[in-house]
This record gives C-alpha cells, structure tokens and sequence, in this order.
C-alpha cells in the first residue's frame, strides 16, 4: 500500500511529464523544429547584403533556420549545381530561371523577388557612342541570359545586330570591370553598382542605363527546385521570411550609416563609394525593392525582352504564373505579422 507522501511523489511526476510532452507537442504544432533547419543558397556575387543582415539581427535564429551561401563563379555554374542538387536556393537575376526551364527543361520556381536592375552599359573611355561598338568585342556573363539580353536590346535600339559585333563571356559584374581594366580590346559590357560607380571614377564612359531603355525589370530574386519547394514549403516561407525582415532593415533610413558600413565590410569597398552605392540601391528606382517584393510588370519585360531577342514562344511571352508563384512569398509575409 502507497503512503500519501509516496501518492503525492507519483501525482506530481505525472504533472511534470504530462507538461513537458504538451510542451513539445505545442512546439512541434507551431512549426518551429527543436533544431534549425538547413538551408544552402548559391549566390554570384558573394553573400547578399539581406542575407549579411539577417544574420546581424539574428533573424535566422529567430525563425529557425541555418544558412550557408556558395558563391559560384557565373551564372552557368550556378545554375548547373542548382540543377544537380547542389544548393537549395537562387539567388540571381530571375531570367537565369525562365532559361533553366526553357533551355535546360528544369522544373523550377521564382519564389520572391530582391531588386531591380541599375545596370548601365559602361564602355572604354575612347568609346563615344553606342555607333563606336560596331566590330567591337563586348563582354558579358552568359550571351543567351538576363543582362546579355539588356545589351542587346540596347544595342538593337541603336541600329546595332548580330553580326555587328562580338560577346565574349567573362563572368560576374566585378569580373567584367576587372577584365575590361585589363583587356583595353574589351569595348563595353552591362554595369551595375557598386562596379559601374567605381568605373565610372576611374575614367569608364556610361552610354546609357536599362531604367532608360528598357525600363522596369526585375533583376536578382530566389528560385528553387519546384520539387524542393513543395517539400520544404514552411521552412522555405521562414527563410523568405528572415530576408523581407532583413531588407526592411537595410532600407530604413534610421539604419543608413550602418549599412554603409556593412558595404565597406563586406563589398570591400571605399567608403564614398559604399555610400553612393547606398543612395543607388535604397533609394532610386531598380534598386532593393520594398519587402524584396516581386516587381511582376518588370517580369513581364524579362519575358518580352527574352521573346524578342531570342525568339522564345515564338515572339510570344507567356504569363508570369508559368514561372512564379506567389505562395511561397504571401506565407512568409503570414510569418512575419504572426511574429509581431
């Protein structure tokens, strides 16, 4: 026979059991898991200012996850590891997917947008009008991608068509200076900043910008596996989550002097340079979008420019849905509003 006290013991041991296990119950119903999830995102430019202050403000932590960047060399090489299963995440002028699905028959997704495009196209000093480009060799990423497709546009604008001249794939943005500083032969190549201020302080002539002669264009955003997505639908909306969090930050005013210096830091830039980058990329046009939002009539021009310059659909975009959904964006903008 029990005694009390022993009655008692037993009682409140099943007290403490029975809370524990709700408790795990109700963190595990609230979506958080006990410990972060991982995510891989491939990047061309070195981490991405949202991602650098993310992890300042401990955002990642607070949804739960963990990242890891790749900087990759291009943008083929990118895509490729993303094909083969070899990051989660994009992140990367969107036309890279459209050309993943189109191209290569890779079922992926934009899910969320990030920034437009302040890309100019930055030629050598002699160099006095887009005319001078004729026979000239002109550099770009990928000849058949995203900011490939803005000079050609651009020079088609100008009387300028294949044939007229040559495009040589060199790589990144900062790999496309660098070669230009080195290979005087290099005419011209599709800038943006922080690269094109810094050319354009070291003698580099700008012949004119994509807001002039394209207009709004929805430049870097995520996109992922289609299959991964689905599968990892609420820890993909934590991280979305983390970096709108992120780039609120990063465009409030009240913050300007520390992302300066986190420019400095990161982009190893000069400080008058990261603070003109500022004023470009926060606060004019085709710079950070306002909650890294979709800009979904700039997709449209994406699709209208890749339809006219490579014949894609016969000259005919199709819908922006074809190549974006939208959920994934709308769960993490849940996330943040429960988070408040």
């Amino acid at each position: 026979m029990k005694t009390p006290r022993r009655v008692g013991i037993h009682i409140l041991v099943a007290v403490l059991t029975f809370s524990s296990a709700a408790l795990l119950c109700s963190q595990n119903a609230s979506g958080q898991p006990a410990s972060p999830q991982k995510i891989k995102v491939l990047t061309l430019l070195g981490r991405p200012l949202q991602i650098v202050a993310a992890e300042k403000q401990g955002l990642f932590a607070k949804y739960g996850i963990e990242v890891e960047t790749a900087n990759k060399a291009n943008s083929e090489e990118l895509r490729s590891e993303l094909a083969a299963g070899n990051g989660a995440l994009a992140y990367l002028a969107v036309d890279n997917a459209v050309a993943m699905v189109e191209l290569a028959h890779q079922d992926v997704i934009i899910v969320m947008g990030g920034e437009g495009s302040q890309n100019e196209l930055v030629v050598q000093p002699e160099i006095k009008s887009i005319a001078d480009l004729r026979g000239k060799t002109l550099i770009v990423d990928a000849a058949n991608t995203a900011y490939a497709l803005q000079l050609i546009k651009i020079l088609k604008l100008h009387g300028l068509n294949a044939g007229d001249y040559t495009l040589k794939p060199v790589g990144s943005t900062p790999q496309r200076l660098i070669a230009m500083r080195e290979h005087k032969e290099y005419a011209g190549a599709m800038l943006g900043p922080p690269s094109s201020i810094v050319a354009k302080s070291e003698g580099f002539v700008s012949l004119g910008s994509v807001q002039e002669s394209i207009g709004s264009y929805q430049a870097a955003g995520y996109f992922a596996e289609r299959q991964w997505a689905q599968g990892h639908r609420d820890t993909l909306a934590n991280y979305l989550a983390a970096i709108i969090e992120a780039q609120r930050w990063l465009m409030d005013p009240a913050n300007k002097q520390q992302v300066i210096d986190l420019m400095v830091k990161e982009s190893h830039l000069a400080p008058d340079v990261a603070a003109e980058n500022y004023e470009a990329v926060m606060t004019k046009p085709g710079g950070f979008e306002r909650d890294a939002r979709f800009d979904l009539e700039g997709f449209k021009n994406v699709l209208k420019l890749r339809a006219e310059v490579e014949g894609s659909w016969h000259g005919n975009p199709p819908p922006p849905d074809r190549y974006y959904d939208a959920s994934y964006y709308n769960a993490a903008l849940a996330k943040l509003k429960d988070s408040k």
